[in-house]
């Protein structure tokens, strides 16, 4: 393992493959990166759990914002309850009020159906007034790792945000930059914020093979995949 831990997000086999071959440290699996993640089908969730290396699964039952109702919450439990039973490593839990705090009553319920899991906080925290008061909740709630872009549509540009929450935490719960995170950037990134964990999609560009689908619209004419190549490069940058 590196000395910086390297989290791959991915959204399907092919990607997940990828991440296991260009050296991920461990996995976030989802589905619909283009909505930002959704949660992985049951189908991608049982192929992960046969993965080399640990897996986390995100739970977000729909996109758009993360203001749960109680139908919400309900199919977040079962699909908590689902990753479980599969034998994968953690969950990826967020929760948001429409003022974009996080909803601690909704998290704590989350966090109760997960016991015994590993647990990052997704990148909700991204939205909230204070982001040093959210990562003491976060940390209170049961979080190890907390997974933000430090309020800004990358990590380069919320470092100092990311380098707050990085002190605040003080060793009790890994702080992991994301959003943008690549093999040209990850060395100034850790230069002004020493993590122990980064997370990338390690992406490239792949135009999609049926011409029909991009036709009536079932498929764009490109979609972002992981790159085992892109991973391997991560992971040198990080040694």
């Amino acid at each position: 393992m590196s000395r910086v831990l390297l989290e791959v997000c991915v959204a399907d086999a092919a990607s997940l493959a990828a991440a296991v071959v260009g050296g991920a440290d461990r996995v976030e699996l989802c589905s619909a990166l283009e909505q930002g993640g959704l949660t992985a089908t049951p189908g991608l969730m049982a192929l992960a759990a046969a993965a080399p290396v640990p897996v986390r699964a995100l739970i977000r039952p729909r996109s758009g914002d993360f203001v749960f109702d109680e139908a919400d919450v309900a199919s977040m439990l079962a699909d908590i309850a689902y990753a479980r039973a599969l034998g994968l490593s953690g969950v990826v839990l967020g929760a948001s009020r429409p003022d974009g705090s996080l909803d601690l009553e909704v998290l704590a319920r989350l966090v109760r159906a997960s016991a015994g899991l590993s647990l990052s906080l997704h990148r909700a925290i991204d939205l909230v007034p204070d982001i040093a008061a959210a990562t003491e909740a976060a940390i209170q709630l049961g979080f190890d790792t907390v997974l933000t872009s430090g309020g800004a549509a990358t990590a380069i540009e919320g470092v100092e945000n990311i380098a707050k929450a990085h002190a605040v935490a003080a060793g009790r719960a890994t702080i992991m930059p994301g959003s943008g995170v690549s093999p040209d950037n990850v060395g100034a990134l850790l230069a002004r914020v020493p993590v122990a964990a980064v997370h990338s999609t390690c992406s490239v560009a792949a135009h999609a093979p049926s011409a029909p689908a991009v036709r009536l619209g079932f498929a764009n004419d490109t979609r972002r995949v992981t790159s085992a190549a892109v991973v391997s490069s991560l992971k040198a940058a990080l040694r």
